[in-house]
């Protein structure tokens, strides 16, 4: 079993780091698409299949534009960080029904030193965050069994943005008021280049998406999509 990645994606992205230009990228352009894009939207495709046997309404989308894989191209109208390119590859493997990367979904990021496999929702809207905190102190057995799973627990953490004080119009005495200060919902599996460079990796990855699916069916029941 040959692996997916090797380690000229993580030389390439590390190179990016210290030239970060146009003119750089320009003439290493054929790096990219060789090393990066290339075995990135294999993995994409060859991950359909299995994907979908963990639930068919995850799009896995190979399209070089438009489809799973993220541009490599920063959008630096808001930032003042201008330099012009990521210097990290992910894929985000996201709901049918959903536009862009606030929905629930998995994730994958590699970049040299931070490389890690996610699921669920980053960030959401504040009307999609208040129906997933009505729904966690509603139904606080559906969340304990969706992220306190003997698989969930050996394979994700739960990461992200935490309120400092508890949110508006919910207990502060609630059971789960930890649970209920989150901004974010996403659980996270944190991997070495080595992991990612292994020929089983797509096994992991899969493996991850499993266990962390019933993150994935909570969210989407509370925002009414089919799982």
């Amino acid at each position: 079993m040959a692996a997916h990645f090797r380690p000229a994606l993580f030389r390439y992205l590390v190179d990016l780091r210290h030239h970060n230009d146009r003119q750089w990228f320009a003439t290493n352009k054929g790096r990219f698409e060789a090393d990066v894009r290339d075995p990135m939207l294999a993995f994409i495709r060859e991950a359909a299949s299995p994907l979908a046997r963990i639930s068919r309404h995850v799009l896995a989308d190979p399209r070089p534009v438009g489809g799973s894989l993220f541009r490599i191209y920063r959008d630096t109208r808001f930032s003042k960080d201008k330099t012009p390119y990521k210097t990290h590859a992910a894929a985000h493997f996201r709901h049918r029904a959903a536009k862009d990367v606030h929905a629930p979904g998995f994730y994958l990021h590699l970049e040299p030193g931070q490389t890690f496999l996610g699921a669920g929702l980053w960030h959401p809207d504040p009307a999609t965050l208040l129906a997933l905190r009505t729904a966690i102190a509603k139904n606080p057995g559906a969340w304990r069994r969706a992220v306190g799973g003997p698989a969930f627990r050996r394979s994700c953490v739960l990461e992200g943005d935490v309120a400092k004080r508890p949110p508006r119009g919910f207990d502060a005495s609630h059971p789960l008021i930890d649970d209920l200060r989150r901004k974010d919902f996403v659980a996270v599996q944190r991997l070495t280049e080595k992991d990612a460079r292994s020929p089983r990796f797509m096994t992991r990855f899969i493996g991850f998406c499993r266990a962390a699916a019933p993150l994935n069916a909570f969210l989407c029941k509370a925002l009414g999509q089919a799982w």
